[in-house]
């Protein structure tokens, strides 16, 4: 198991070390993505803890999960499930509305693991997008943290901004070349650019 971890760690870190500016931030934790079932319920997880900690959006997810005695639901499930028990748990009219969206889409479209895993990440996007209070950085999430994307850039990110605002000196007065800047940096990172995200993070945070 560890050399699975290992070789694309020394991978990863040999070509974003090319970035002398990036190389000074990374350090010798070594990040893995995992693959993850059932992605129509981590879309509807990360809807639920949008605006949350870590902490609350945790709780919320378990009660949420409470309500289908602790087993993982499908979205037809979600359906039949009152609005006043989503309202229930925690949950905003909001939330609870675009929770119903993804389970009615996915049922719609057909979203399954096997299909999104065969997708390309824009396609992924273009596709998710659609769905009523879904947008681009909730998909590239689900991308990173779900389906175990390596080259994902969130661009939108206020983590990311504040960090490679900091690390390469970049203006947020204006955030159209602000982010135009940040695509043009983190284009030498590719096919990386998830793992890098992960230590402008981990960077951020210590």
């Amino acid at each position: 198991m560890k050399l699975n971890i290992y070789l694309p760690y020394m991978e990863y870190m040999k070509h974003l070390r090319k970035d002398p500016k990036l190389a000074t931030i990374l350090n010798d934790s070594q990040h893995e993505l995992r693959l993850h079932k059932n992605i129509p319920l981590r879309l509807m997880a990360s809807i639920m803890s949008q605006q949350l900690s870590t902490k609350v959006a945790k709780v919320i997810f378990h009660r949420f999960l409470q309500l289908y005695n602790g087993k993982e639901p499908k979205p037809q499930q979600v359906l039949d499930t009152p609005f006043e028990a989503l309202r229930g748990i925690g949950l905003s009219n909001a939330k609870v509305t675009y929770v119903q969206n993804v389970a009615q889409f996915c049922i719609d479209h057909k979203i399954t693991d096997t299909k999104l895993r065969k997708m390309e990440n824009e396609d992924i996007i273009e596709l998710l997008t659609q769905i009523k209070g879904v947008g681009k950085w909730t998909v590239e999430m689900l991308l990173m943290f779900s389906l175990c994307r390596e080259d994902v850039f969130a661009v939108d990110d206020l983590g990311i901004q504040q960090a490679m605002c900091k690390l390469y000196k970049i203006s947020a007065a204006d955030k159209k070349k602000m982010k135009t800047r940040m695509l043009k940096i983190s284009a030498a990172w590719s096919p990386y650019r998830t793992y890098a995200c992960l230590h402008l993070w981990g960077w951020k945070d210590s």
